[in-house]
């Protein structure tokens, strides 16, 4: 009861289970095309709550993001085309899954190791070391023709549950629940490790570093371990949104993508991954509306209402209204509870 009792007051939690009510009854009335723009969408999300973690919850402005989005389609990419020398034959999506976290983690470590060694980076000079990151990963996958060059991956399989390949899952309901069920476990998980004493420990270095120094608190290794957990995040947001889309390009890596995801948790709200996700949607939502209404002038009108959204509510769109309810929740369960 204590427990159910918590649940009730928490407002971001309550977001988080009205937005699945939605997501699970949309197919009643959706058509099947776009049921599959929604299983991209769930892809846009699940990177947001990635960026969210990172930025918002531990305080690191990356601004190459979709470096990691990248590595992992493009390791999705290569595994299910069989470009890999020593295992052409290894075309499992599971093996990509593998391959594109395991390396996007494996760089953000070196990254961690490199950036937050020796009192390391911080604030605006973590953001531009990463956007340099991402021009410099963004190049090198123009330039490399095993990753098809500017032209990119093309004919990337949709997914395959076999171990190693076999049919793949063209039905749009159920590719819909799929990729649903991966938002929904990771998300509820990121929320988990939010709230857990690691998460504790991480918010106590992004409000004052030099106190959780003085505290014993290694910061370089904690800092290291939340920039691979938001990177491993968003390469699995990547490796299956390459199915989604069948293409892996540069554009997957470059600072477009990680200008986009950033306006994504800004709109949303960056304290939280259920808004930094609302947020991602209602974006995306947002640009699919206005071009059909305003043609080519929908960009600026996005760009006004973000500024407007920036401006007007500093937490986010969510994330005011995550503030506000849980300042109520809180005033009514103090009012209830008995002396």
């Amino acid at each position: 009861m204590p427990l159910l009792r918590k649940f009730a007051r928490d407002a971001e939690s309550l977001l988080g289970a009205a937005l699945v009510v939605l997501l699970l009854l949309f197919p009643l009335l959706a058509p099947g095309w776009q049921l599959s723009e929604f299983a991209r969408y769930f892809c846009y999300m699940l990177f947001a709550a990635s960026l969210a973690w990172v930025w918002g919850h531990c305080g690191l402005l990356c601004l190459g993001q979709a470096v990691f989005f990248g590595i992992g389609a493009y390791g999705m990419s290569a595994v299910t085309l069989g470009k890999i020398a020593f295992a052409p034959d290894l075309v499992s999506m599971w093996a990509g899954l593998a391959l594109g976290v395991g390396a996007a983690a494996a760089f953000a470590w070196l990254l961690g190791r490199l950036f937050f060694s020796a009192g390391g980076l911080a604030g605006a000079f973590f953001g531009i070391v990463t956007l340099a990151v991402a021009f410099i990963v963004e190049r090198i996958a123009i330039n490399w023709s095993w990753l098809g060059g500017l032209n990119g991956l093309m004919n990337v399989p949709s997914l395959r549950p076999g171990l190693n390949g076999g049919d793949e899952l063209v039905d749009e309901l159920a590719v819909y629940f799929v990729m649903l069920a991966v938002l929904v476990s990771v998300v509820g998980a990121l929320m988990a490790v939010v709230r857990s004493r690691w998460g504790r420990v991480l918010l106590a270095i992004r409000n004052h570093e030099l106190r959780a120094q003085a505290l014993g608190i290694d910061v370089a290794r904690e800092k290291t371990r939340a920039f691979v957990l938001g990177a491993a995040v968003a390469a699995l947001a990547g490796a299956m949104f390459v199915t989604q889309f069948n293409f892996a390009s540069p554009a997957l890596i470059g600072f477009a993508l990680s200008a986009e995801v950033l306006i994504w948790v800004a709109v949303g709200g960056r304290g939280s991954p259920v808004a930094a996700c609302a947020g991602a949607l209602l974006v995306r939502l947002a640009e699919s509306w206005l071009s059909e209404a305003l043609g080519g002038y929908w960009l600026l009108a996005l760009g006004a209402l973000f500024v407007f959204t920036v401006v007007a509510m500093p937490r986010g769109v969510f994330g005011e209204l995550l503030a506000r309810a849980d300042r109520t929740l809180v005033a009514r369960s103090g009012r209830s509870t008995p002396a």
